[in-house]
Formats: structure tokens, sequence, C-alpha cells
């Protein structure tokens, strides 16, 4: 029987690098995703951390593609904003600096004909 070495944890430093949404972000975001769930609109999410950007996309059904995908892209910061909005085709729907501001495009969405 041969041992073989054990798979390790990433390193810290490589963790380091991507960029992540932090702890107000998330709630900020869960927030919104909690009412589209309760309103019927949205199902499943996912969360993806890269290098160069974090994204919490969200979909109707989980075998489809996202509906929108929320990105933060640190160095947009200073041109057009840290936040972005992704629509399913890939255009930009809002990008800001301010995550709030950027969210409240869903907002309008809940407030629709009854």
């Amino acid at each position: 029987m041969n041992a073989e070495a054990p798979i390790p944890f990433p390193q810290a430093d490589r963790i380091a690098d991507e960029v992540r949404f932090d702890r107000k972000e998330l709630n900020q975001i869960l927030r919104v995703y909690g009412r589209m769930v309760a309103a019927g609109e949205w199902r499943d999410y996912a969360i993806a951390a890269m290098r160069d950007l974090a994204v919490f996309a969200v979909f109707r059904r989980s075998a489809e593609t996202p509906l929108y995908r929320i990105e933060k892209r640190p160095k947009l910061r200073a041109r057009q904003g840290l936040y972005a909005v992704v629509g399913m085709d890939g255009r930009v729907l809002r990008r800001g600096q301010d995550l709030d501001q950027v969210l409240k495009m869903f907002e309008r969405r809940l407030i629709g004909p009854v």
C-alpha cells in the first residue's frame, strides 16, 4: 500500500489576493435577495471570489444562466464605480460607488403593478 502526501491547504497569500464581499456587503445583498425570493422572482444564488472581482449571481432556476450578477471590482473604484449589476445578456445595468444605491434598481422591480 502506497501512502500519498496529503493535499496542502491553500496558501494564505493566495487567499488574500482574491477579491471578496465583506460581511456588510453580503448583508446588503442578502437582504435584497431575501425580498426577491419572497416575491417569487429568484430561487438560487452563487458566490465566486476571483483575483480581480467578486461575483454574487442570482438565478430563477439553478440550471439556467444567472438573471443578474452583482460584481465588485476594486480596480474600477476610481473610475466607473466599485459595484455593478450586470444583466443576463452581459450589459451593465447599474454601476456606482455605494452598494445600497446600486441595489436600489431591484426595489423598482418589487413595487410592480398589483
